[in-house]
């Protein structure tokens, strides 16, 4: 007697998962404009190299010879592919079986992603849609009881969840509705996305926040790309699923596949001696006129390689990823047209979780310093502004990797202490202004009496504020070496690829976890 009966299972089962939630559940999920996860996949990764697990994953029925007569499949995809050629993990809800929610082959599928990813030491990414688990799961059929909860002895479901993110870059995608579980494993991750129509991410849907709360929401108004891109849940902004594709290849060509490896670097054929004059006169001599610091990246970066992460949440901070002579490193600056770049506890918050990042995965940080100091007055305050933003300092603080400051303005308070890490290479532009108090603040408080017994109390301010911004020259410091160099700012691009050059021998040493976990 031959295998061949067992064998056509085999082949059926595999051929009933590819039909995931069948012709009509598909039909639905493509009505609605979204793609199938399995559509979603072979969109990410390099072609026909998707390799998966657990097709045969699922519940089947059967007759009194054995033999299967019904099959549903496990409503989580789950494989290995590969992204330029580097191997990543991949998975995510089938949408058009229960809307995505968990089976129960679908459930250990999902929790199995992370020890799948761990075990083989290679970045993780999630497409997530789908929910939660049912209130309805706790008894079998016909209300029959079954086994519930899960054993004492096995470890919590989010251990595995803490453990990648200190040791794998994690990315992940809401590519619609995400409530419940996957919202939770969506922000559990480096690098996160969601669409701009078609996602929402929530704690809860509509009608039990309805029920429970009596807010009549929809799930737009309760949590769309408007609501979490600005809060900090969600990183990035893509237009749709490929752009969303885009955004997470882009941000792993610059990570390494582990802790235990370093990050590529590749040949971007930028001269490193690239020398822009526009830099010179890029920051204005009137003191008081903002300037855009994206352009400055944009002219000393290698061309066309940063990747902004966060941009509107926190906007006075700005943090993203790029290469300089080809190594992948971490950027860090102020945006002076929000506040003047003041660090907000929004702000921190994104500052302290990007630090985190660079020193998980030994990435190197370059910061453009233009910081006026901690966000002031009494919504700072009801922020918190001051435990976020020495969270923020505290993680510079403690920092290995390597770091170089160029203060291209203001470098004021405690604030900027989260713009140096230990043993910073520190470049000074001529118009940095460094101290204690920014210049606005300081005069308001050594010269409070003068300034209010003036006939124009604003008029003398701006007086006093022109006087002793003629003090602010930063050729002191340079002079008494307290800062490495004072340089033309046609020089930065030049000078920083040379310190690249210097700190590229001392990653290796770095490798492995690190001293401080990363937190989501």
């Amino acid at each position: 007697m031959g295998w061949d009966k067992k064998v056509e299972e085999i082949r059926k089962k595999r051929a009933r998962a590819k039909e995931m939630g069948g012709a009509e559940g598909v039909e639905r999920q493509h009505a609605k404009g979204r793609l199938t996860i399995r559509e979603r996949i072979d969109g990410l990764i390099d072609h026909a190299s998707f390799r998966e697990m657990g097709m045969g994953a699922g519940a089947a029925e059967r007759d009194d010879d054995g033999r299967v007569t019904d099959f549903s499949p496990a409503n989580f995809v789950l494989g290995f592919g590969a992204i330029d050629g580097r191997n990543v993990v991949v998975g995510g809800e089938d949408f058009t079986l229960s809307g995505g929610s968990p089976n129960e082959a679908g459930l250990r599928k999902s929790i199995y992603a992370e020890e799948l990813a761990l075990q083989y030491k290679v970045p993780l990414i999630r497409l997530h849609e789908g929910g939660g688990g049912s209130v309805t799961g706790a008894a079998g059929k016909g209300g029959k009881p079954k086994t519930v909860g899960t054993p004492v002895y096995e470890p919590p479901r989010f251990r595995s969840v803490a453990r990648t993110l200190g040791a794998v870059p994690v990315a992940t995608a809401a590519l619609g509705p995400v409530a419940g579980l996957p919202a939770s494993r969506l922000v559990a991750s480096h690098f996160s996305v969601m669409t701009k129509e078609k996602a929402q991410v929530l704690v809860a849907g509509p009608a039990v926040v309805a029920r429970a709360l009596g807010e009549d929401k929809t799930k737009e108004e309760l949590g769309d790309a408007e609501v979490h891109t600005r809060n900090g849940v969600v990183d990035n902004l893509a237009e749709d699923d490929a752009d969303a594709f885009r955004q997470i290849r882009q941000f792993l060509s610059y990570m390494p596949q582990n802790v235990w490896e370093l990050a590529p670097v590749v040949e971007t054929g930028d001269p490193s001696d690239r020398s822009e004059e526009e830099l010179l006169n890029l920051i204005p001599n009137d003191r008081r006129k903002p300037f855009d610091p994206r352009r400055l990246l944009d002219l000393v970066l290698d061309q066309d390689s940063f990747f902004e992460m966060g941009r509107r949440f926190g906007p006075g901070q700005i943090v993203g990823l790029a290469r300089l002579h080809g190594q992948p490193i971490g950027i860090l600056t102020n945006d002076g047209r929000h506040y003047a770049g003041a660090m907000t506890a929004a702000g921190a918050q994104k500052v302290r979780r990007f630090i985190e990042v660079c020193e998980t995965f030994h990435l190197p940080i370059v910061s453009f310093v233009d910081e006026p100091g901690f966000m002031i007055g009494s919504e700072a305050e009801k922020a918190g502004t001051i435990r976020y933003g020495t969270e923020a300092v505290l993680a510079a603080a403690d920092c290995s990797v390597p770091w170089a400051s160029v203060v291209v303005r203001k470098s004021y308070g405690v604030a900027a202490a989260a713009h140096y890490g230990p043993g910073a290479f520190v470049l000074l532009w001529p118009s940095a202004e460094m101290g204690a108090l920014p210049l606005e603040g300081g005069v308001a408080v050594a010269f409070g009496r003068e300034i209010a017994a003036a006939e124009d109390p604003d008029a003398k301010r701006r007086e006093l504020e022109d006087q002793m911004a003629g003090r602010l020259s930063p050729f002191p410091r340079a002079e008494s070496f307290s800062v490495h160099e004072i340089i033309d700012p046609r020089e930065t691009r030049p000078m920083l690829s040379e310190w690249i050059g210097w700190v590229q021998p001392l990653l290796p040493g770095l490798l492995g976890p690190r001293t401080f976990p990363y937190r989501a």
